[in-house]
């Protein structure tokens, strides 16, 4: 099943794919990605407004810290009775996540008093606050390893077992009917990384940074071509715009652009002095001719203008809090250079941002020598295909070799040029 990333879109971007993939599949299976905006919970209640509107029957909830009104909201209106009073679950969510706490709040029920608030706002019903209190928050865990985006960089041979072992125990508290099921995500790259998966375990497996250079991908052909050469140590943490203020980092590429160290500086700037007009004039000068291109009051209009109809409070509360003004200016370039890095914005190649784990440099290696090598002739279907199929292949020679056959060595890898 593929996975549409809404993550950082418009509302209207989102909904013109939505109309796309619902025409071109009706019956599915897809899912939506859900991301968890804390500096921007309208964004994150806008996409769920959609997901109802228009039947989203799956959706990926990323990046979240703790439930939300929103997740809630959307898990709780598909909840229903049906055939003997059995509970109905036809608003599903995938949780993608790296940390036992977080995984908690989504193995266990909703609790009381967001199911509560959301009745009082006529959101969901009683029974519908009823039933979520009887099911799991969510239908599947993606235990997401050291990956490209928002990561803890955590290993999953360690972080896997610790996550069904915890899915485990709460299973035997609530006795669900339907245990929820855990899959992986980070590093998975090769048939021998997906096998690795499967043999620990995992109900299913997730790509997602060698998605990126496929001819699918929303990213321009000079990402496409970056990510294509892109080696393990190619690959480094910066601040991520929608928690910037929270310090929250993201795994990006750093060869061949200086985002990270610019959106690096940014943060320490921010963590150093309370406003603007507190940065030195040498440090302000540097700022507006290397990295925003413009003067810092030129970016704070461009941002009134952008909030003046939509969002008028968030500018009040900025213009009221000299540090809340700060952060809002440099989220504009944080915001802006992952726009670059699709769109492909001329004159900005340093500043793209592109967001990568180190299996990307895994897959670049896997496939050298093959027609794969290409970015042009990646597309997601057909290494997906190789890399289940690649997996098959050498659990199956696993297995002969198990049973004390000789398997000439060159049998015992798989590579897609085969």
């Amino acid at each position: 099943m593929s996975s549409f990333g809404a993550g950082g879109l418009q509302p209207s971007r989102t909904e013109a794919a939505i109309h796309r993939i619902q025409l071109a599949i009706p019956e599915g299976p897809y899912a939506f990605n859900l991301l968890h905006s804390p500096n921007e919970p309208e964004r994150e209640r806008a996409a769920v407004d959609l997901y109802l509107r228009y039947g989203v029957r799956t959706v990926e909830a990323s990046a979240f810290l703790d439930l939300t009104p929103n997740i809630v909201y959307y898990r709780a209106a598909g909840l229903c009775l049906y055939r003997h009073n059995e509970i109905k679950i036809s608003n599903k969510v995938i949780a993608k996540l790296s940390r036992t706490e977080v995984a908690t709040k989504f193995l266990k029920p909703v609790p009381t008093k967001i199911l509560q608030q959301l009745v009082s706002q006529g959101l969901i019903s009683e029974l519908q606050a009823n039933l979520a209190q009887k099911v799991p928050m969510a239908d599947d865990i993606t235990v997401e390893a050291d990956s490209g985006g928002h990561t803890d960089n955590r290993p999953l041979v360690c972080l896997f077992p610790s996550i069904v072992s915890l899915r485990n125990e709460i299973q035997q508290q609530y006795n669900y009917s339907q245990p929820v099921r855990i899959g992986v995500a980070g590093g998975i790259a090769t048939s021998e990384s997906a096998l690795a998966a499967f043999i620990m375990g995992a109900a299913y497996v997730v790509t997602r940074s060698i998605n990126q250079s496929c001819i699918e991908a929303g990213t321009c052909q000079h990402t496409k071509q970056l990510l294509a050469r892109a080696t393990m140590t190619d690959v480094m943490m910066a601040p991520a715009a929608d928690m910037f203020e929270m310090g929250v980092k993201l795994q990006v590429i750093k060869k061949n652009t200086l985002f990270p160290v610019r959106a690096q500086k940014l943060y320490d700037i921010y963590k150093e002095y309370n406003s603007i007009d507190d940065i030195p004039a040498s440090e302000r000068e540097k700022l507006e001719k290397q990295i925003f291109r413009k003067s810092l009051d030129e970016v704070w209009q461009e941002i009134i203008d952008r909030y003046a109809e939509k969002n008028p409070e968030r500018i009040t509360q900025a213009q009221n809090n000299p540090k809340r003004k700060m952060s809002l200016i440099f989220r504009w370039y944080l915001g802006l250079s992952s726009r670059w890095g699709r769109s492909g914005e001329a004159g900005r190649e340093i500043d793209y941002q592109i967001w990568c784990g180190p299996a990307m440099g895994s897959f670049n290696d896997w496939v050298k020598g093959s027609y794969l090598a290409e970015a042009q002739n990646r597309t997601v279907v057909d290494i997906a295909h190789h890399i289940v199929t690649g997996a098959a292949y050498l659990y199956r020679v696993q297995n002969m070799k198990m049973q004390g056959l000789e398997i000439p060595s060159h049998y015992s890898h798989y590579f897609p040029n085969r």
